[in-house]
């Protein structure tokens, strides 16, 4: 524990003491014994800039639910005020032991190909973002499960915002589920979709009948890539993964109910709050905003 990081006895403290006892590993007790004798301590002004900036390196990280590497929380410190490089944050996290979690690359087969269907041609060509939203659509669905059973979710997302535009949740995979995440993805866009595409694998729940049906309602454009290359909807798979690892695999669920308003908060914070490196660092709807105020001011 770095000296001078806590509040005064008469001010606030900055974050939760147990939690931040957690994070770094130390006892409650322990903390307040250094608090108490850190009060006599008097710091240079460098050291007192480190100890500020553990601090709020220490808080962001815990608002992020300690998903933030170096890269993130610098983009955070910034927005904050603060003048700080990724490289003294690196060295302030490794120096406490601190880290962020880097989604591994995996894949759980959940497509299943109908032999009897018939596939669209692949439009987009793994060339994903195609330079403004609305372009590229991108599903996918993957496998849960809780307490009472399994389940899957369907999501959808933009290709070059990366904001999850609608997502479903139900008992089994089906044409239901996928008919009702694209009906919240253009209700998101103000039913202002004609001509956007909607790029899949050859699951059978894409190629029903009635996915094509609700598609062509809305004047979607489907498109498919190969049966058993992932890289044909590489980013499906990343955010699954980022999914997973940031949030899934952390926690148990003992109902459905839970598992679904996890899900649901997860994907509300991922729009809204946090960083994307593709983004510039921004949330997918905050650098939605940015481009509407670019558009504006031209």
């Amino acid at each position: 524990m770095v000296a001078g990081t806590a509040g005064t006895a008469n001010s606030p403290e900055l974050f939760d003491v147990v939690q931040m006892a957690r994070l770094l590993d130390v006892s409650t007790s322990g903390y307040y014994d250094w608090k108490k004798r850190s009060a006599t301590i008097e710091l240079t002004p460098r050291q007192q800039r480190r100890a500020d900036l553990t601090v709020k390196i220490v808080e962001v990280h815990a608002g992020s639910d300690g998903t933030y590497g170096s890269p993130r929380i610098t983009a955070e410190l910034r927005e904050q005020g603060e003048r700080v490089s990724a490289k003294t944050v690196a060295a302030i996290m490794a120096e406490i032991g601190l880290e962020g979690i880097s989604p591994r690359t995996f894949k759980v087969r959940t497509t299943v190909a109908d032999p009897a269907a018939s596939y669209p041609p692949d439009r987009v060509r793994r060339v994903f973002d195609q330079g403004r939203p609305d372009a590229v659509w991108l599903t996918d669905i993957t496998y849960l499960t809780c307490g009472e059973g399994d389940m899957f979710l369907c999501a959808i997302r933009d290709g070059h915002s990366r904001r999850v535009l609608g997502h479903s949740i139900a008992g089994h995979i089906g044409a239901e589920m996928v008919c009702q995440a694209i009906d919240r993805a253009v209700a998101t866009r103000g039913h202002r979709v004609d001509g956007t595409v909607l790029h899949s694998d050859r699951g059978g729940e894409f190629t029903a009948a009635l996915t094509a049906k609700s598609c062509a309602v809305h004047k979607l454009q489907r498109s498919m890539g190969d049966t058993g290359i992932c890289w044909d909807n590489s980013p499906a798979e990343s955010f699954w993964s980022t999914f997973k690892h940031e949030h899934y695999y952390r926690h148990t669920y003992a109902t459905k109910a839970e598992l679904i308003a996890a899900v649901d908060n997860w994907i509300e914070k991922f729009n809204t709050v946090r960083r994307h490196s593709a983004l510039g660092m921004f949330s997918p709807i905050r650098y939605e905003q940015s481009l509407t105020v670019a558009a504006e001011a031209a």
